[in-house]
């Protein structure tokens, strides 16, 4: 997690982001790079069919001043070095032109971590289309960040497991957080494993990689996925959540539902994805 990338936008979760991407780069000595994000397409304000999510509002080339002149205010007021001086714990904003949505899948491809907000209902709150742009083009992990920075980040870890493809990439990515942890549980619903390992093949295999891993198998009862594992992300007192996204394709998580869709509303703590 030696690399980075914060989209910067006004929505009203980016002090959280920016003090996340900054207890992340502090524990890895990292470097992190701002840029301004705007929509692909000009002022609108409308609802992300699959997510229900808001996806837009309005953008000119203050708005894109705006969000250089808070993201370098952060940074000074913190005590964070600029880029250059020699210290790898550091920071930049090297673009000096906003990037659309669709502009951050490539360009995150050439860094360790994206850094968004939760998507939220109201315009207020950040949009989908950076996200989906981030999980689907970058090939690399999105840490989604809610409302509240955490104090800590990465002692608990709850990992759902659910023995897909998507979800070996996920927990591959998140090795730098995973060998630091004090404790790390590998969550599995019963019945929503396919032919995939099962948790406790997947907590053996972190725990050779050197992770104080445990397995754990519930029942769903009448409770989702998505339920099943933020229930349990607040009764074990986990700080972050490792989980793959949409292991499902999006039009069936629009019709029928899914863990991804529901985490992604009501997840109340940090966030590590990946596709």
């Amino acid at each position: 997690m030696k690399t980075i990338l914060i989209p910067t936008e006004d929505h009203d979760t980016m002090p959280a982001v920016l003090k996340t991407a900054k207890l992340i780069a502090q524990t890895f000595d990292s470097y992190m790079e701002g840029f301004a994000i705007r929509p692909a397409v000009g002022t609108y304000v409308t609802v992300e069919p699959v997510s229900s999510l808001a996806i837009s509002g309005a953008f000119d080339e203050d708005t894109a001043r705006e969000a250089q002149a808070a993201f370098e205010k952060f940074m000074t007021e913190n005590g964070v070095p600029r880029a250059g001086e020699g210290n790898a714990f550091s920071w930049a904003w090297p673009r000096t032109d906003a990037a659309d949505d669709a502009a951050l899948g490539s360009y995150g491809r050439v860094f360790d971590l994206i850094m968004l907000g939760r998507p939220g209902r109201d315009v207020e709150n950040p949009r989908m289309p950076p996200l989906e742009s981030a999980l689907f083009e970058s090939g690399k992990p999105v840490l989604i960040v809610p409302k509240t920075a955490p104090a800590v980040l990465g002692q608990n870890i709850l990992v759902a497991w659910n023995g897909s493809t998507e979800q070996a990439h996920t927990n591959a990515f998140a090795m730098p957080f995973l060998t630091r942890a004090a404790k790390v549980t590998v969550l599995a619903s019963e019945g929503h494993t396919g032919d995939g390992p099962g948790a406790e093949q997947a907590a053996l295999h972190l725990r050779r990689n050197g992770v104080n891993a445990t397995a754990l198998t519930v029942k769903t009862g009448d409770r989702t996925t998505g339920e099943v594992i933020l229930d349990h992300a607040a009764s074990l007192g986990c700080d972050l959540l490792v989980k793959s996204a949409y292991t499902q394709s999006r039009l069936r998580q629009m019709i029928f539902g899914g863990a991804t869709r529901h985490i992604l509303a009501h997840a109340s703590l940090p966030v590590l994805m990946a596709h």
